[in-house]
């Protein structure tokens, strides 16, 4: 071998044994600064060590990514922020704000795509049949996914209303009562169309609505929220829808206490009435179904499968009077004359038992 051959090898060894020593420096000091401290995860602001082991974290909305580092630094959950901050630079794209649940150990890089991908931590809401817009909104906002009075807004968007051809004024009757997974501070209006979604797969589950104009389907909701209000008890919902059709189709008079009920709590602002009187049947307003024949103007609640299943398969038969007369069983009494009603016994008004 040539002098110059045996030079240019001498360097080319060099050179490779320089370069495998930076990659296995580089390599080094990237997994200690990847790796998590070995002291373990402590509390801090925003930060909450869970029972299973796992942590919470809460990143506010418009905190940087510098601010966020600190704070994971301080409680144990990453070596240094500045490595957190080259990874933010290297990404080239925000973390974003929320709740997140980080199973413990993690790297810094699993913690960081976490917090970059928004992959948030889910809160669980149950939202209950019969349950009015407004009461909708407050859970929501308890709950912490969106502000009550933005889901109301976003309720009543006509642009979200167009969308699902709702005649209505607000989404009210469409947002299917169910148990849902949001994250916290989730946009009202996703979360209202996540509702109307699920509405309406539901709705396609079940005979009778395929093909409705969109002003015959609101008024087989209106009428499904009012028997979602009255039955107690999942088989006497059918027999209920068909009273009301046939009162419909003579022009017979609802007479819904629940429509009253609406009228009182949600449109006067008051508590629950523990009973109704007359003087509450003979309340001037147009979703009072005492003194107006007819369908109410919207629906009054979200109504759940038993009640959209009723009126869409009214049970059949000639009755025109339900009465409670079983309040521990829910159990009513259907006649199909006055004098039939009057007889069956004591006038149960649904005030005293129905669901607030």
């Amino acid at each position: 071998m040539s002098p110059l051959a045996r030079r240019i090898v001498k360097f080319t060894s060099f050179f490779i044994c320089l370069f495998l020593l930076l990659f296995a420096l580089f390599v080094g000091v990237f997994v200690y600064l990847n790796s998590p401290p070995p002291a373990g995860p402590r509390e801090g602001e925003g930060i909450r060590l869970e029972a299973d082991g796992s942590v919470l974290l809460e990143v506010r909305k418009g905190e940087s990514a510098l601010s966020v580092g600190k704070r994971l630094e301080e409680s144990g959950l990453i070596r240094t922020r500045y490595f957190w901050r080259l990874l933010s630079r290297f990404e080239k794209e925000y973390i974003k704000s929320g709740s997140y649940r980080l199973e413990i150990p993690a790297s810094q890089t699993a913690i960081h795509a976490l917090l970059v991908q928004g992959r948030q931590m889910l809160v669980r809401v149950t939202v209950p049949e019969g349950i009015t817009l407004k009461k909708t909104a407050r859970i929501f906002q308890d709950s912490g996914i969106c502000g009550g009075e933005d889901f109301l807004r976003a309720a009543a968007d006509g642009e979200i209303r167009d969308q699902y051809r709702v005649p209505g004024e607000t989404m009210e009757g469409y947002l299917f009562p169910d148990t849902y997974l949001f994250p916290q501070d989730y946009p009202a209006g996703r979360v209202i169309r996540a509702m109307a979604d699920n509405f309406f797969l539901h709705l396609a589950a079940l005979s009778g609505p395929a093909g409705l104009p969109a002003e015959e389907l609101y008024k087989r909701v209106i009428l499904a929220s009012i028997v979602e209000r009255e039955y107690r008890v999942d088989d006497e919902a059918p027999l209920m829808a068909g009273v009301f059709d046939n009162r419909l189709r003579i022009g017979m008079a609802l007479q819904s206490c629940a429509t009253v009920e609406y009228v009182i709590t949600e449109i006067q602002g008051k508590p629950h009435p523990e009973t109704l009187y007359t003087r509450d049947t003979e309340i001037r307003d147009p979703y009072n179904t005492y003194t107006r024949p007819g369908l109410p103007p919207g629906p009054i609640c979200s109504p759940g499968a038993t009640a959209l299943n009723a009126v869409f398969n009214p049970a059949s038969s000639d009755f025109l009077y339900f009465r409670l007369i079983d309040p521990a069983a829910g159990r009513h009494y259907f006649s199909r004359t006055l004098d039939d009603h009057i007889r069956a016994g004591v006038f149960y008004l649904k005030g005293a038992g129905s669901r607030p």
